[in-house]
């Protein structure tokens, strides 16, 4: 037993694993906490160091211990690996073995043809980059961030394939990969000897695309899911009951992927409807959106944005009520269809 912490500048709780459920990814060892930590915004160089150290510490002694990161996530590009390597040396560095932490490459990250996509090239050097960026010996988890079809499937897999055997990742994964092109994915990194842990796929209340056969993909495979988007990049929160509120999200006009074309009225009408399901469940609309993704059995961990500490908390406690009743399904399914 540890009966002293090796790094006076932060202890996480004692408590960090009595309380966060864990479930197996697929068939392999590993296990995952039902909720994971995404550093795709607010981890940036124009963001608070301090404040995304609370939040890191915060998940840890929540029991969150993957973290989730990209070579392009920022801003500017490669910023979030940058910080979470400074967060790595200063408090972290002695509780690697206890963290699973996860990058990725697909999207374009440099000029040039070799700086996006699936190529060989192209996936190697920015694993390279990716682990100076956050001075880690390895990651966790890589994946091929997107499927590439300029690119032979069997190269990108043959990619991760070696960045696996060459230590630079212990586990393969890919992302917003199609049904068919999981199953070809599988079937040749099973072929080559390295195979597929996880997929990790958008998912959400109002974006439900993988039940249309990924899911079963990965259930006949024995493969785990980490889900991104839980909340609709914050839309199934309190936020927009009653439209959109200045300085929210999608009120700003440079986001792409939540914007004000997307809050219809019709939207906002299904939200409100949620929120009246969530009241009775005696939880915020955040926490039944996020009980409600990690019920398919293929769904391992869904991960988390935050931009403060509470947030982190207050989606911790949705795992206090996982459960729903074949009703309450029913309810969410004629509300989101409309009906």
């Amino acid at each position: 037993m540890i009966t002293h912490q090796p790094n006076p500048s932060y202890a996480p709780a004692a408590t960090r694993y009595e309380n966060m459920p864990y479930k197996r990814c697929g068939k392999s060892g590993i296990q995952l906490p039902r909720l994971s930590l995404g550093l795709w915004q607010n981890f940036g160089e124009i963001d608070s160091f301090s404040n995304a150290q609370a939040m890191v510490h915060k998940a840890f002694d929540l029991g969150i211990n993957h973290f989730d990161l990209a070579n392009n996530y920022g801003p500017p590009y490669g910023a979030a690996e940058s910080t979470f390597g400074k967060l790595m040396r200063k408090s972290l560095a002695s509780y690697r073995d206890e963290l699973l932490i996860s990058s990725k490459a697909g999207y374009d990250m440099w000029p040039g043809p070799f700086g996006i996509g699936g190529s060989r090239k192209y996936l190697v050097s920015s694993c390279d980059q990716s682990l100076k960026r956050t001075g880690l010996d390895y990651f966790d988890v890589f994946y091929s961030h997107q499927f590439d079809p300029d690119t032979p499937l069997e190269e990108t897999m043959q990619a991760l394939d070696y960045i696996v055997r060459s230590g630079r990742a212990l586990y393969a994964g890919i992302s917003n990969y199609s049904a068919d092109q999981t199953q070809r994915a599988i079937a040749i990194l099973r072929d080559l000897g390295t195979p597929l842990l996880v997929h990790q796929p958008r998912y959400n209340m109002f974006d439900r695309w993988i039940e249309d056969g990924l899911t079963q993909v990965l259930e006949d495979h024995g493969v785990g899911s980490v889900v991104f988007s839980p909340l609709a990049q914050g839309f199934l929160t309190n936020k927009y009951l009653s439209g959109i509120p200045d300085g929210s999200r999608a009120a700003r006009a440079e986001q792409i992927h939540l914007n004000i074309d997307q809050i219809t009225q019709e939207k906002i009408a299904k939200v409100q409807k949620l929120s009246l399901i969530a009241t009775q469940r005696n939880q915020s609309l955040a926490q039944l959106a996020l009980a409600w993704v990690l019920q398919p059995t293929t769904v391992t961990s869904a991960i988390i944005g935050a931009s403060r500490v509470t947030q982190i908390k207050d989606c911790v406690a949705a795992l206090d009520n996982l459960e729903f009743s074949g009703e309450q399904l029913k309810q969410i399914d004629q509300i989101l269809a409309g009906e």
